[in-house]
């Protein structure tokens, strides 16, 4: 059963005043809030089936990863699901945490993968040639990348 929660709020673009105060807007000067129209106050509405519990994918998905940062994932000749790291459906039904090695390690590297996965794990090492406008695999240490994945395990045991 569908369920419906309605509000009226202050519009965060305007903080509510109707006059929009962006930055090419100066000394002075202020635009009609377009996203309330000039009122400060926005109408929301959110409809909603109410959680009862997780609903069943265990038929369509056979593995599951914890993220993707941008990889195509699929079963071919040359691929298994397995390959690209993650755990059996029913482990995670089972609340199981991820395995240790269950990193998409054949097709990313430690500082690719923990740039979605967990920041905090990220590699910081000097030798790591990754930057903005850079991908991860234009690195000179991607084609070896298994060598950083020994490293990475050694530091995280």
């Amino acid at each position: 059963m569908k369920k419906v929660f309605e509000v009226e709020e202050y519009c965060a673009n305007c903080e509510g005043t109707g006059i929009f105060v962006g930055f090419a807007e100066k000394d002075g000067a202020g635009v009609v809030c377009h996203s309330c129209d000039g009122t400060g106050c926005i109408h929301y509405v959110h409809e909603y089936e109410e959680f009862v519990q997780r609903k069943d994918v265990s038929r369509k998905i056979k593995r599951v990863y914890q993220v993707n940062p941008g990889v195509g994932i699929e079963e071919n000749d040359e691929c298994s699901l397995e390959d690209f790291g993650g755990m059996p459906i029913k482990e995670w039904e089972a609340g199981l945490p991820f395995p240790p090695k269950s990193e998409n390690r054949k097709f990313t590297c430690p500082s690719w993968w923990y740039l979605s996965a967990n920041y905090d794990l990220k590699p910081t090492w000097d030798a790591c040639h990754h930057s903005w406008g850079r991908s991860f695999s234009e690195c000179p240490f991607f084609k070896t990348k298994e060598k950083c994945w020994e490293r990475f395990d050694k530091e995280h045991k």
